[in-house]
């Protein structure tokens, strides 16, 4: 389904600030994998998702989806293929349109229909007020209210719909619970698997939480300085505990760590 093969990208090459970001990274899904990302500030791990969606191009390498060449292929392009949530609350939505209007462009764009408005009738509204009431949060009944009077936690559970409203082909999730109460993230994340699992969405997460790393998808994938240090799937990872995801971290790194604050700090 992905496939990326030896993908490079230094940032501000030649400068001070030079920065390897990615380094020779290669990783394939398959259809319907759900991958959770970990690893330190600075790992990789936003980058490798910002590849994927065409927010650079890398310097070297290859990226397919689907059996087809994205590498060079522009992010609005990607879009209609790839759904994408951010850590933030408020990206991803626009706070001044009713939650209507935002199912309606998510949806138009990912179908490939053009017009924004106009082609959505009484079906595409009927499936909007379906899917929110999936939800369970009582969203189907404010259709016509602005975003911005949303909930952070309410907004993350629309924007994830908008991103799924439509199959997309591959859906990122770069944090997107680390900026939600415990309680709200909990259910957001719960959520997330759901919908992920009943359509059979390949997915890639970036998690700050060892402990949801391990139980969330069916892989773990841990990143440092740019590479793969780790991926786990299978008998492994289940049977794979925080402490023993540490002390693999220290084998392949050699960086001594104590707790999973220290590695994601």
């Amino acid at each position: 389904m992905l496939t990326l093969t030896n993908i490079e990208k230094t940032f501000f090459p030649g400068t001070v600030n030079e920065k390897r970001a990615l380094n020779g990274l290669s990783l394939h899904l398959e259809q319907g994998d759900f991958v959770c990302i970990i690893g330190s500030n600075g790992a990789g791990k936003s980058t490798l998702l910002n590849a994927v969606s065409g927010e650079f191009l890398p310097d070297s390498g290859k990226i397919e989806l689907a059996g087809q060449d994205i590498t060079f292929l522009p992010d609005y392009k990607r879009a209609k293929k790839i759904g994408r949530l951010f850590q933030d609350p408020m990206r991803g939505t626009a706070p001044h349109m009713t939650i209507e209007e935002n199912l309606s462009l998510a949806y138009l764009r990912a179908s490939g229909k053009s017009s924004p408005f106009r082609l959505i009738g009484k079906k595409e509204r009927a499936l909007f007020r379906e899917q929110l009431a999936r939800l369970e949060l009582g969203l189907e009944d404010r259709m016509t209210q602005p975003v911005g009077l949303l909930s952070g936690g309410q907004r993350q559970a629309l924007t994830l719909l908008m991103a799924t409203v439509v199959t997309p082909q591959l859906l990122l999730l770069d944090e997107h619970t680390a900026a939600l109460d415990p309680a709200t993230a909990e259910k957001v994340l719960a959520l997330t698997q759901r919908i992920v699992q009943e359509s059979n969405i390949t997915c890639l997460m970036v998690t700050h939480n060892m402990e949801s790393a391990l139980t969330v998808g069916n892989r773990t994938v841990m990143m440092d300085g740019g590479r793969i240090l780790l991926d786990l799937q299978g008998k492994e990872r289940a049977q794979m505990t925080v402490e023993g995801l540490l002390e693999k971290f220290r084998e392949k790194s050699g960086v001594c760590i104590t707790n999973d604050r220290m590695l994601l700090s």
